[in-house]
């Protein structure tokens, strides 16, 4: 069993900037590693995701040029720089990995999920 721990999350203003991180518990050889978020009474919907090498990124349009995803394999962890904050990017943010050796883009698509780290943007 592989835990996902995500940190990072807090309060910022709106054009302010957080990143998040997850860590994995063990090395894992899960190929893509992705952050997701759930705003309240919405559904979990899909942030971005990058590959095991890191040379294959995709992002949600809402956060296309705001968001970075990266990973630093040897540390088991991945990233998500997050500039420009607007009061809809708040939510709990999930870091999720995927085994599988093609893109995800739906939360059924990963197979260990986070807890959760909430991010909360202010006007």
């Amino acid at each position: 069993q592989v835990q996902l721990v995500e940190s990072g999350g807090g309060l910022v203003q709106a054009g302010g900037s957080l990143r998040l991180s997850c860590t994995a518990s063990r090395r894992t050889f899960t190929n893509y590693m992705g952050w997701f978020r759930q705003a309240p009474g919405k559904e979990r919907e899909f942030v971005a995701t990058i590959n095991w090498t890191g040379g294959n990124t995709r992002y949600a349009d809402s956060v296309n040029g705001r968001f970075t995803i990266s990973r630093d394999n040897a540390k088991n962890t991945v990233y998500l720089q997050m500039n420009s904050l607007k009061p809809e990017d708040t939510a709990v943010y999930y870091c999720a990995a995927r085994t599988a050796s093609t893109m995800g883009v739906t939360p059924l698509m990963y197979d260990y999920w986070g807890q959760g780290t909430q991010v909360t943007v202010s006007s």
